[in-house]
């Protein structure tokens, strides 16, 4: 079964905030770890479309790392102390529980009511009875609230 290219993307996401968190990439912000990784996706050839609202440098950006591929060079002994020392001075808290939840709401508020029940009743085709049953009660149980 061939998966989607969202679910394939988001796993180099996850990867990406590993590696973040892990000290072996810089990223300033959660939204810039996340496009770390969707740039490696492109990268390695899942089909990630450039993003909706943003610059023409962007989403030309993103169709050269969809063309680009992967190249692998050799980086100098120098350089690689140089990049290593750098990245122990970035911070680790843009990655956090706290910071990718603040993120995730962030994202959640730009999106419509009608993008969010579209994905809701997406959602929704892929759950058998009894998980569509325990989905109901939660929502009711969200709208009582």
């Amino acid at each position: 079964m061939r998966r989607s290219p969202s679910t394939r993307a988001g796993k180099f996401v996850r990867k990406e905030i590993h590696h973040v968190r892990g000290g072996r990439h810089g990223a300033r912000s959660s939204k810039q770890a996340i496009a770390i990784g969707l740039s490696k996706a492109r990268r390695s050839g899942v089909k990630v479309p450039a993003p909706r609202r943003s610059s023409a440098g962007a989403r030309r950006k993103a169709r050269r790392d969809l063309s680009r591929g992967q190249r692998r060079h050799e980086r100098s002994a120098r350089r690689q102390g140089a990049v290593r020392g750098a990245l122990r001075r970035e911070p680790r808290s843009s990655v956090s529980r706290r910071a990718l939840s603040a993120q995730t709401r962030r994202a959640a508020r730009q999106r419509s009511a009608r993008e969010r029940r579209a994905a809701a009743k997406k959602a929704l085709r892929t759950k058998g009875p009894a998980l569509r049953r325990s989905a109901a009660r939660k929502a009711a149980r969200t709208r009582a609230r």
